[in-house]
């Protein structure tokens, strides 16, 4: 199903990482878009398919909350703050992603540019 807003891009990506749902994760991306994922600036929809094939793999939960939406016309810039569990529950990771969205012309909504997570980039790690 395709975010109708720009705040259900993040709940969506929550459902789809949550199902495993590889297909459903990419669809979220314009064919273009850039993700940035632990130092991995991936591009296209490949690129973005084989970084989200890979943090599927360690088999995380999320659970998030959309804290902000500014959007201006047909582009949205959202954050949420999430946590990750591995798969036996334990504590994995905390964060908050930042991600600028754009309205499509048939109303739907998908990322240009996610970051997932913004501490990470100021910390500098690589």
């Amino acid at each position: 199903m395709p975010a109708q807003g720009p705040e259900e891009l993040d709940l969506l990506f929550a459902e789809a990482l949550n199902s495993r749902d590889l297909d459903a994760l990419v669809a979220l991306y314009e064919p273009g878009a850039v993700l940035i994922l632990a130092g991995l600036v991936a591009t296209g929809t490949q690129a973005i398919r084989e970084a989200l094939r890979a943090y599927i793999a360690a088999n995380p939960t999320i659970s998030l909350e959309v804290k902000i939406v500014a959007q201006s016309g047909d582009v949205a810039m959202t954050s949420a703050g999430w946590e990750v569990t591995d798969p036996q529950g334990a504590p994995a990771g905390r964060g908050r992603s930042v991600e600028v969205c754009r309205r499509r012309a048939d109303g739907t909504w998908r990322f240009v540019i996610d970051i997932p997570d913004v501490e990470w980039l100021q910390r500098g790690d690589s």
